[in-house]
Formats: structure tokens, C-alpha cells, sequence
């Protein structure tokens, strides 16, 4: 009989992940759940420079897969090389085919230009987007961002996609410094429409070394963009839900 359920991006991202992990697929939703936050998902990161490099390399050494991509995939050589085997590079296009779980971590204009470029490519992906817009750099979208919210505009450019706000609000110093510090560890919001892509996220996050913060749909990543309230916050996950006058 044909499978009538419904579609769901964290089973696809399973998928992604290797034959090893296709018995996950069968057990019961919550011990499924639970597999989804256990599993090494290959990682593609769109934008590999500050905050895509430092990211993806904590990835690296949870244990991900993870190619990592730009124009220039080349200039990326030394960089993987230091990370060890599970560490590659490629072009974007190259990223996009490798998983179905995507880091954009690019100047938020690019970003317009690669929905538009690889929109099919990406439908179904699960999308963490780190970018921020900047209206020197960015132009009038920055203005819509400012009107209508962050993670409302990404999703019209990136359609078809799941995405999920995450890792915007700190810089990759802060980052690279304190990811697995010791509890309680520093708070990330994330924000995204879809439970299955946020449940994907949160365990990003948890193996970045952080712990997750689940500000709400994609409406409120407003809550943490530039403008916000939550942006720029280096605080634990009490902090941040207090700021954002989340429930503990």
C-alpha cells in the first residue's frame, strides 16, 4: 500500500543522514524524536566564512559531516583540512546535493539570489538561517525585513524550504569562545514554523555546544533580529526567556 503520511523534514533529514539511521524511521514518534536529537546529520553550510566556518567547524567536532561551501571553494582548502575527514568543501550546488539540512550563513542579499538560483534544488530542505540584514549592504530588502520580520522575508525568498532562524545573534568570537562551556551554557534562539525542522535545530544547536531557545513560529524571529530585544544577548536560556518574556 502507498505511504499516505504526511511529509515530514526531519524524516527526510534522516534520510540524508545514511543507511544506519533508516531504521529510526519505523520506531514510535517519541523515541523517533529522540533519534532525531542522537543523529549525525550530514550538514551542507551555505557561506563559509565567519560565522559559517566557526558554526560548521563545531559541528565538525560533534560529530557531523559537513561541506562546507562558497564561490571560491578552493580558499577553503586549509581550512578542512584542519578539521579531519568529516570536514570537506564545494560549491554551493554542491552543498545543497549533499544534505537536506542547510546552514545559510551568507550576506543576507546573496541569500535573495540563491533562492532565486536554486529554488528548486532547495524545496523540502531544512534551512537554519544565521544572516542579518544590513541596509548598507543589503538594499531595500532590509527595509522589507524591518516591515515585515526576518523570518517572514526568509521564507518568501527561500520558498519551498523549512526554515528555521538560529545563530544570528552573537558574533562568531563570542561563538567560537564559548561553545561547550560549562552549565549553564549560552542560550541561541531559534524560530521556525515547522516542529519537525525546529526539533532538527535544537539538536544542532545542543551539538554546537549551546543550548536552544525556542522563541516561537517565524513571526517571532523578529524578537531577535537586529532590532530586537533578544539580539546581541550572550545569556544563559533562564536569561533570554526572561528577556523575551518566554514561559521558563
Amino acid at each position: 500500500m502507498p505511504d499516505h503520511r504526511p511529509f515530514d523534514p526531519a524524516r527526510r533529514a534522516l534520510l540524508g543522514s545514511g543507511g544506519a539511521l533508516l531504521a529510526a524511521l519505523a520506531l514510535p514518534f517519541p523515541t523517533f524524536a529522540q533519534a532525531i536529537a542522537a543523529a549525525k546529520l550530514p550538514i551542507g553550510v551555505i557561506g563559509s566564512g565567519k560565522i559559517g566556518g566557526t558554526v560548521g567547524s563545531l559541528w565538525v567536532k560533534a560529530g557531523h559531516r559537513v561541506m562546507f561551501s562558497s564561490r571560491h571553494p578552493e580558499e577553503l582548502k586549509d581550512m578542512v583540512a584542519g578539521l579531519g575527514p568529516l570536514a570537506q568543501a564545494g560549491t554551493v550546488a554542491q552543498a545543497i546535493a549533499f544534505s537536506n539540512t542547510l546552514f545559510f550563513a551568507v550576506p543576507y542579499g546573496a541569500m535573495l539570489q540563491i533562492g532565486q538560483d536554486y529554488r528548486d534544488q532547495l524545496k523540502g530542505k531544512i534551512v537554519l538561517d544565521a544572516e542579518n540584514a544590513n541596509a548598507a549592504r543589503d538594499g531595500a530588502v532590509a527595509d522589507e525585513v524591518e516591515k515585515n520580520g526576518i523570518g517572514v522575508t526568509s521564507q518568501k525568498y527561500l520558498p519551498g524550504t523549512h526554515v528555521v532562524r538560529a545563530f544570528n545573534t552573537l558574533s562568531y568570537m563570542i561563538l567560537a569562545r564559548e561553545a561547550n562551556r560549562p552549565p549553564p551554557r549560552l542560550a541561541i534562539p531559534i524560530a521556525g514554523d515547522d516542529p519537525a525542522a525546529m526539533r532538527i535545530a535544537a539538536a544542532l544547536v545542543r551539538d554546537a555546544g549551546f543550548d536552544p531557545v525556542a522563541v516561537g513560529g517565524l513571526a517571532k524571529a523578529s524578537e531577535f533580529q537586529r532590532s530586537g530585544p533578544g539580539y546581541g544577548q550572550p545569556v544563559t536560556a533562564a536569561e533570554l526567556r526572561q528577556i523575551l518574556h518566554l514561559a521558563p
